[in-house]
């Protein structure tokens, strides 16, 4: 029997999305595949960001530190950047304008300024080392990037243009680059001409780390970006809905805590379009601490909180939880990695006001696909809960994408017009992942139990999910099998109470050869971010397992050694 929250969810979404209805379900043909969709969505993002920036008006909508901007003044800063992109530098229609840098005001500016050219913008992750960001610039054929400091330092020696933000002119002719602010001094207002802009035009290029080395660019078009964020939208009204129906008193704005990238899918779509959709004020963090969460939750009196699980989980360990008034806080929702399912009743009883919720996405689907929300989230917390209506289908399918039935495990499928629509100018991938009939084989194992709730129980792409980032078990493999003295290197995923997995390694030396930990630590520290280094490494003294193929057994090895792991204390 379904459970009643999940009854009177659907029943409002039914509501929302019927004919004649706010956000009425249309079927349209997509890439030769059927699929429900909203009739009333804007064409592109340039469209979506106009008539919702204009619909907030002078409501305040970034703070950073002292800083404070309403959505008007960020639209009209957005609209000068796009002069300056326009005039200044020859960006127009189709051009791939990348944004890297960390959580800033700017950043959202940059973003908006390429969607009203219909540039296509590439996000860039902030932690990437120097060699990772001229490899995404490279492979994306971006023409302008728009960032910080830290990462126009990175980027020195790249021919590529670059505008600074937060860089003091000194700084700026030392590295060669010209910045952002001097550019608004000369530029007019508003660009010149804007061109026309179709749902299937090209929207964003965000690169997310799979199985097989370097970093994959999943292409979204203006309708899937745009049709994720409604999608979101949707279930967001309905749960306001129910608030209300509830007696619950809601607040004159809602205030999101901004603690994740702006450069994840997390962060730009159900975080930013729909603060910019439904007029809610986000306050940046440009760097995680809980400390300062606390402080800012209780000075902005924050409604909604969204991160990967180890954030909600400093926030309840540190020691001034109690210290400051939390009880605006509605909504807690984590999302990009598995959160322990005893965490879930540990939200709710340290924030009493404030829901429990998980979100499960990816970048190829525009971070839409299944939630679990409030109560149902409490009723089975080791879920990642339904498909999240009106547009998404979830499938669990064989090898032979022969489809699974309830309670047997499978391949977890995606299907929605909010999927990407492929990799860049990577047919091959795309062809791997993307079927003709519209599904994206997300490489996770799962179920679906009676209920329709999602259950994911592993991974079938070798990847190892660290606080939310992918981290490509080759790619760290290939930075150990570098040093002279490796003959053989398997790397694999250790469990992690606070990140949700560590990366972890087990090494065999060269006979004859002297190998220390540290400082093959210090050696792969050259090629990887600080994120992919390993926080664990093992020495064998024989050769690793291998299978009848001759592979190695990494699936005994990982077994082996999180029971090590765990006998040592490590949970």
């Amino acid at each position: 029997m379904a459970f009643e929250a999940d009854v009177l969810l659907d029943k409002t979404i039914a509501a929302l999305t019927a004919p004649g209805g706010q956000f009425e379900l249309v079927t349209a043909t997509v890439r030769g595949a059927e699929y429900p969709t909203f009739k009333m969505a804007p064409d592109s993002l340039r469209d979506y960001l106009a008539f919702f920036f204009m619909s907030q008006g002078d409501k305040e909508f970034l703070v950073y530190r002292d800083e404070r901007t309403t959505f008007a003044q960020v639209y009209q800063q957005a609209l000068h950047i796009a002069a300056v992109l326009q005039h200044r530098h020859g960006i127009a229609k189709g051009d791939r304008v990348a944004v890297a840098m960390r959580n800033y005001p700017e950043w959202v500016s940059a973003f908006v300024a390429g969607c009203i050219l219909g540039a296509v913008v590439v996000p860039i992750n902030a932690w990437w080392t120097a060699e990772e960001l001229n490899y995404g610039i490279a492979d994306s054929g971006t023409r302008l990037v728009i960032a910080d400091e830290e990462r126009a330092r990175r980027l020195a020696g790249n021919p590529v243009k670059v505008l600074t933000v937060r860089t003091s002119k000194a700084v700026a002719d030392e590295l060669g680059r010209v910045r952002l602010e001097d550019e608004l001094d000369v530029a007019p207002k508003t660009p010149w001409y804007l061109p026309p802009i179709g749902p299937e035009d090209d929207a964003t290029i965000m690169y997310t780390s799979g199985s097989t080395g370097n970093p994959k660019g999943a292409v979204a078009t203006q309708r899937s970006v745009v049709t994720g964020a409604l999608n979101y939208l949707v279930a967001g009204l309905a749960m306001l809905q129910m608030s209300q129906a509830a007696g619950v008193t809601l607040p004159e704005q809602q205030v999101m805590l901004l603690n994740v990238p702006l450069f994840h899918i997390t962060g730009s779509v159900p975080v930013m379009l729909v603060s910019i959709a439904i007029g809610r004020k986000m306050v940046i963090m440009h760097k995680w601490d809980a400390g300062d969460a606390l402080r800012l939750i209780e000075k902005e009196r924050a409604t909604y909180f969204v991160g990967v699980p180890t954030m909600s989980l400093e926030l309840m360990q540190h020691p001034d939880h109690d210290k400051y008034d939390l009880s605006s806080l509605m909504d807690i929702a984590g999302g990009g990695a598995p959160r322990p399912p005893e965490h879930v009743e540990r939200l709710a009883t340290s924030f009493p006001n404030a829901r429990p919720a998980l979100g499960y996405g990816l970048t190829e689907t525009n971070g839409v696909g299944a939630g679990n929300l409030r109560d149902s989230y409490r009723r089975k917390p080791n879920s990642t809960g339904r498909a999240s209506k009106p547009l998404v289908e979830i499938g669990i399918f064989d090898d032979d994408m022969k489809p699974m039935p309830t309670g047997e495990r499978g391949e977890v499928c995606i299907r929605s017009v909010a999927n990407v629509r492929g990799y860049w100018n990577n047919p091959t991938a795309t062809a791997a992942a993307f079927l003709p009939s519209g599904w994206f084989l997300t490489g996770d194992i799962g179920y679906l139990d009676d209920e329709g709730y999602l259950f994911i129980v592993d991974r079938k792409k070798d990847i190892i999910i660290r606080g939310g980032e992918n981290i490509s078990c080759v790619e760290v493999e290939a930075a150990i099998y570098s040093h002279p003295a490796v003959a053989e290197a398997s790397v694999f995923g250790l469990p992690d109470e606070r990140m949700g997995e560590l990366v972890g390694a087990v090494v065999y030396p060269k006979p004859g050869e002297t190998l220390e930990i540290e400082s093959l630590l210090e050696f792969v520290k050259r090629d990887l971010a600080a994120f992919k280094v390993p926080a664990k490494i093992w020495l064998s003294k024989e050769q690793l397992p291998r299978l009848g193929s001759a592979k190695i057994d990494k699936v005994a090895l990982r077994k082996h050694y999180r029971e090590i792991y765990a006998a040592e204390g490590n949970h």
